[in-house]
């Protein structure tokens, strides 16, 4: 299986995350979309099969520090606009892969989602 891991490389969660992979031999790509930006189509990708909401970080203190206008009336197109503005209001890490599309990390929801045989 094809991963590939987003987020941004100081972010903790993120180091967990890819400490967590590199641990149990998870071979992954890794994608910092701070330095790299996301595609438009991943981002609607993951908001369609996600929604929206888990995919907007809003206890980041990027969402945190938008003027309230901003953080009123908020819709799947707002949220979209807002994240392809600051990627860093993406919630960390998505991992993508065939079949495979988490938000956020737990070593549990890896251990699930990446288990071998079953």
């Amino acid at each position: 299986m094809a991963l590939t891991l987003y987020g941004i490389k100081s972010c903790d969660t993120m180091k967990k995350a890819r400490a967590w992979l590199d641990g149990h031999g998870v071979a992954y790509g890794f994608h910092d979309y701070k330095s790299r930006g996301v595609e438009e189509s991943s981002l609607r990708r993951w908001c369609a099969l996600l929604g929206w909401d888990a995919v907007l970080n809003k206890a980041g203190t990027t969402f945190r520090g938008l003027p309230e206008a901003d953080k009123q009336g908020l819709s799947e197109a707002k949220a979209v606009a807002l994240m392809l503005k600051a990627p860093s209001m993406i919630k960390r890490p998505i991992l993508e892969g065939d079949g495979l599309l988490l938000a956020g990390f737990t070593s549990d929801s890896y251990a699930a989602a990446l288990r071998k045989g079953g």
